[in-house]
């Protein structure tokens, strides 16, 4: 998947502002939605290609679930921890198909890095 330069630039400044943004929010990944890592911003050492990999699959499966379920798009999958969270938000940019995912730890407010997150993704939706 050919993914356009300027997409990526923004994709890398996204991913810097929502760590930088949102409180208790350790990394974040863009990546492709077959599991290649475009770019990514992180407090700690993760492989964001492994992330980028966890990442897709999520988004399929909440694809899939939400239209099982019959309740539309999915917008946002969420993993809950005893020590944080995860989000998965799949990203539709005309052709270009994204996921964002942010990891966080447990001083992190899930409102605050879904509202974040959400904003992200609209940056990312922008033509």
């Amino acid at each position: 998947m050919k993914i356009p330069h300027a997409l990526k630039l923004r994709a890398a400044a996204e991913a810097r502002s929502v760590l930088d943004e949102t409180s208790g929010v350790v990394s974040v990944v863009v990546a492709t939605p077959d599991g290649f890592e475009i770019a990514h911003a992180s407090l700690r050492d993760f492989d964001p290609s492994r992330i980028a990999a966890m990442a897709s699959s999520m988004a399929a499966i909440g694809a899939v679930a939400s239209q099982e379920a019959r309740l539309g798009s999915c917008t946002c999958i969420t993993v809950a921890t005893d020590k944080g969270f995860a989000l998965v938000s799949p990203v539709r940019n005309g052709e270009t198909e994204l996921v964002v995912n942010v990891i966080a730890d447990a001083g992190a407010v899930l409102a605050q890095a879904m509202y974040r997150t959400a904003a992200c993704v609209r940056a990312l939706e922008a033509p």
